[in-house]
């Protein structure tokens, strides 16, 4: 078994012909099935099914394995770079969309300025979607909602954030621009985020202190997308301030605190086995100092206290 060989499944697996992975390597197809055919034999098992295009369930196994070496190899020649000159290499993020919208710019610009040859790869997603990413070396790092208890994970709590209101302003918790309680929102029904997901657990809980079971018009999975249905007149939603953008046209809705002020957190997450490499390491710092340096700039946004942080 040699790199050539787990180079050419890692394309064949991304771009989903031999064809395209061999474009993708720069060589011809017939070198991409050589090395393919290669592994397989070796391993003893088919990976890639050619008639259906796709890889076979030991073909996702190995594939997996492989993209972590492949992961390494690239953390290898970075670290041993950066420690004769500055940091090289690629960072993997990922970062959940409501907080991606501020804290990308900040996170590019202090990159940019510290470690300038570090290329900076970017993912908007949902925590759900991040954490496979993070066990198959897909992201480095991600900006992901609390609490996340894997013993694989390692995580450190970034920020709180006020939880609000959206409301419609023709529906009847309009009426006023003061506290909401969740009392008063349980007699309405909501556009809620999905059961088992870590923003409905912390509404939810939030909601059983205080007595009440809020009623769904619909789950929505998607923050961003439930601001813009309460926007447009669907139903009120509760959602981090940050999901409010600045341009969202004030005369069509009301933002309302809600009275028990209840927050969602924010941390950083990676993988607990290995190390991060010199750029995913400059990364995070940056990620840390940016959002200690500007959480006065965005409404709604707290350092938390030790007691805070959720466990």
């Amino acid at each position: 078994m040699d790199l050539r060989q787990l180079q050419s499944l890692l394309a064949v697996a991304e771009h989903g012909t031999f064809s395209a992975a061999a474009r993708s390597l720069h060589t011809v197809q017939s070198n991409v099935s050589t090395h393919v055919a290669r592994l397989e034999r070796e391993l003893g098992a088919t990976l890639v099914d050619r008639s259906a295009s796709r890889l076979t369930p030991e073909g996702e196994v190995v594939v997996a394995r492989a993209r972590r070496v492949a992961s390494e190899l690239e953390a290898l020649s970075a670290d041993v770079a950066s420690l004769t000159s500055e940091v090289t290499g690629t960072a993997r993020v990922g970062i959940i969309g409501t907080t991606a919208r501020w804290l990308t710019p900040l996170f590019l610009d202090a990159m940019s300025e510290r470690h300038p040859r570090v290329r900076i790869v970017v993912t908007e997603a949902t925590t759900l979607t991040q954490l496979p990413q993070l066990f198959t070396d897909q992201i480095d790092i991600g900006v992901v909602n609390l609490p996340q208890r894997d013993p694989d994970l390692d995580v450190m709590t970034l920020f709180g954030e006020d939880l609000v209101a959206i409301v419609p302003t023709k529906h009847p918790l309009a009426g006023s621009h003061g506290p909401v309680s969740f009392t008063e929102l349980a007699e309405h029904r909501l556009l809620l985020g999905p059961s088992g997901s870590n923003l409905r657990s912390e509404v939810d809980q939030h909601a059983q202190r205080a007595g009440v079971t809020l009623s769904s018009a619909a789950e929505i999975d998607g923050v961003r997308l439930a601001a813009t249905l309460a926007f447009q007149g669907y139903a009120p939603t509760l959602v981090p301030m940050t999901a409010i953008p600045r341009w969202a046209p004030p005369a069509e809705w009301v933002m309302r605190p809600i009275t028990e002020q209840p927050r969602r957190y924010v941390g950083l997450a990676f993988r607990r086995r290995g190390m991060l490499s010199a750029p995913a390491s400059a990364a995070r710092d940056a990620l840390r100092t940016v959002i200690a340096e500007h959480i006065d700039d965005e409404p709604g946004l707290h350092l938390p206290t030790e007691s805070e942080v959720p466990v």
